[in-house]
């Protein structure tokens, strides 16, 4: 008995991770690839279908030109062949230019130089839903949120949704590197964002940031702030339902990566949620706490550093997780020197304030002014850190794209310049509110 549920779990599992299901789902939302006609027999013999989405990734050869699974080379098609892959991965006539549009891969990687190939919108509606939904899961949304909720809404939930970010993208990234299974195939699955393509597939870290972070924000809030609980639980769900639906659309992952995804933060957060005020009281209060959070945050990046080759997921997992040093160590100093306001014990619920053009304006330049800093401070550490790492390590310094894909290059740049930021975050922006009296 226990063999069948076993033999029949597999089962289940291997028929979601075919990437046709991938396919299928683009498909119906009118998403059409581009990709030549492999129907028809080579003069090498029999076609060979690639459709089983447990490949490993070939060592080496995917940057530059994305993992493996995509087409061996971007073709020109398109706009000439005019040849459209079916969920099953045939081809057939593609449509007018008047009934689709023509598009490019999203978010194209500068360092992996992988460019993908061209496909057809036949749903302008959920291309922009499920693109909206992706940007949710994504690094340069959580770095324009945390901020944003940190000045302007509540610092205490934001500092331990950070904590929760960090962990939750380390733990993801580092079973990527341990399962290492690919991208869905492509064909016959379009790949409509290839930003990503070059990181193993398993679980989806979209996914896992997508559902940990509302589900997250909405055990923080639900009590500490007035609102019904069944607004914050329809809040998170449709929040982490759009992330999850949206990185099947964009074929990078598939259905058993996404629920993997899921299933994986829920575990995650089912861990952390009861230990994050004991995680905060330490970073606040105790006196080897900026030794302990360097130490320990540091040790995981190299942790999460040991794979076989480069991949965007390195300088993801660096950059959480220094950005939670940041972070941490501004709480520390905060507590130390008088400077944590946060609302007292008596207050709560907390009630959202009346909408004031007083309060949008105010509110409009902290976010403005503090993202300035932010920015500044980033562009600033990182023209000073990649040329000065790059001499010590005698790396040529005018190839960046080069140099950053070296890890003794590219830990410590992401720990120093993310540490920054996430310090200035939590405490030198808040200082400059309360100098400029926008606090």
């Amino acid at each position: 008995m226990a063999n069948d549920a076993v033999k029949s779990f597999v089962r289940v599992c291997r028929y979601l991770q075919e990437p046709c299901h991938v396919a299928r789902f683009q498909n119906i939302c009118g998403v059409k690839g581009t990709f030549a006609d492999k129907s028809s027999k080579s003069s090498s013999g029999p076609p060979q279908p690639d459709c089983s989405g447990l490949r490993k990734r070939l060592n080496g050869s995917e940057v530059g030109n994305g993992a493996a699974g995509d087409a061996p080379a971007p073709q020109p098609n398109g706009m000439q062949g005019d040849t459209t892959a079916g969920p099953d991965g045939s081809s057939s006539s593609s449509s007018s230019p008047s009934a689709a549009n023509v598009a490019k891969p999203l978010r194209r990687n500068s360092l992996t130089g992988d460019v993908g190939q061209e496909f057809l919108i036949h749903n302008k509606f959920l291309f922009y839903l499920f693109t909206f939904g992706t940007e949710l899961g994504n690094e340069m949304f959580f770095i324009v949120f945390f901020p944003f909720v940190f000045w302007n809404i509540d610092a205490l939930v934001s500092r331990r949704l950070i904590v929760v970010w960090a962990w939750n993208l380390f733990v993801g990234q580092s079973t990527k590197d341990m399962v290492r299974w690919s991208r869905p195939a492509s064909p016959p699955v379009v790949k409509v964002e290839v930003f990503y393509n070059s990181e193993y597939s398993m679980p989806s870290t979209h996914a896992m940031t997508g559902t940990a972070i509302p589900f997250c924000l909405f055990m923080l809030t639900y009590g500490r702030w007035q609102y019904t609980f069944l607004f914050g639980l329809c809040v998170a769900l449709s929040w982490s339902v759009l992330v999850c639906v949206s990185r099947v659309y964009m074929g990078m992952h598939s259905i058993l990566e996404v629920i993997t995804g899921f299933l994986y933060s829920l575990l995650i957060l089912a861990f952390f949620h009861p230990i994050l005020d004991k995680i905060d009281t330490f970073y606040m209060m105790d006196h080897y706490a900026p030794l302990v959070i360097i130490f320990s945050h540091v040790s995981l990046g190299l942790v999460a550093f040991s794979l076989d080759s480069w991949s965007t997921s390195r300088g993801d997992t660096a950059q959480a997780l220094g950005t939670g040093v940041g972070i941490a160590l501004a709480t520390h100093v905060n507590y130390q020197l008088g400077l944590l306001l946060d609302a007292p014990l008596s207050s709560l619920p907390l009630m959202l304030p009346s909408i004031s053009v007083g309060l949008l304006v105010r509110s409009l330049l902290r976010f403005l002014l503090g993202v300035a800093v932010l920015l500044v401070t980033r562009m600033g550490m990182k023209a000073v850190t990649i040329p000065f790492l790059c001499r010590l390590f005698g790396l040529p310094p005018d190839d960046v794209r080069q140099a950053r894909q070296h890890m003794k290059v590219e830990l410590p740049y992401r720990y120093i310049v993310y540490s920054v930021v996430g310090f200035n975050c939590a405490c030198v922006v808040p200082l400059l509110f309360r100098i400029l009296n926008l606090a």
